[in-house]
């Protein structure tokens, strides 16, 4: 008929129109919609979803209370060290160089930053747990060389949690079964590569190297503090 125009078979009359984007939402969300209500109405479906949605609730509370959890493991784990650190065992095996991965080795106080923590021997995730280790293959500390000691920036305790706070000058104080020593920082703290080993590297004169991950809560790169040896002093060995 002159002047209406017939429907086409192929496109509905919305496209026609123009207004095809519009008329393809509608029948979109129409289909999401029948999709919605065909899932709730299975018991199937529903158990699924209620499933994946504890799924992600624990997942969220397990994210948020990670931390929390390592940093109580932690000080179990020093309360722990504070007596075998003590123990006579420790010094005769500090003496003979006999201290085993994990074992307590040395205290470590930086007053800068309210630090006050038992570094074990070795820097493997087993040994680290207690919150700080010290490199095997460096000095031990208080003596010649470049002892080299590793510490969390976010968990387990995170005793180096603001290590890029520390300055030039500030004390860092070492306690050994058989001696303590005093340290200063002699410069900025630094960024570098976890490849970087120059940094464990014997060194003249006395100083300790102390490293952790950067940014906090990821191992892209490393933070690194030195400090020099400014004087030290032998412990009497208790009861005598």
């Amino acid at each position: 008929m002159e002047g209406k125009r017939e429907r086409s078979p192929l496109y509905p009359d919305e496209v026609l129109r123009g207004d095809r984007a519009g008329g393809l939402w509608r029948r979109l969300r129409s289909s999401l919609g029948l999709i919605g209500d065909s899932w709730r109405g299975r018991p199937g479906p529903r158990r699924a979803l209620g499933a994946l949605s504890v799924v992600l609730m624990l997942g969220g509370v397990g994210l948020f209370s990670y931390p929390f959890l390592t940093n109580l493991y932690a000080d179990w784990q020093q309360s722990k060290l504070e007596d075998q650190f003590h123990e006579e065992s420790t010094r005769r095996a500090y003496i003979t160089r006999t201290i085993r991965p994990g074992e307590a080795l040395t205290k470590i106080h930086i007053p800068a930053l309210d630090v006050d923590a038992i570094v074990v021997e070795g820097t493997t995730p087993s040994a680290l747990r207690a919150g700080a280790g010290h490199y095997q293959q460096t000095a031990l500390p208080c003596e010649k060389g470049n002892s080299a000691i590793a510490g969390h920036r976010t968990t387990y305790s995170k005793p180096f949690a603001n290590l890029q706070d520390l300055e030039k000058g500030d004390e860092i104080v070492v306690t050994t079964p058989v001696g303590r020593c005093v340290y200063e920082v002699i410069g900025e703290p630094w960024i570098t590569t976890p490849d970087d080993f120059r940094v464990l590297q014997p060194v003249r004169g006395s100083v300790l190297t102390l490293t952790t991950c950067d940014p906090p809560g990821s191992a892209e790169q490393r933070l690194i503090v030195r400090a020099e040896l400014v004087s030290s002093e032998v412990l009497p060995v208790e009861g005598s």
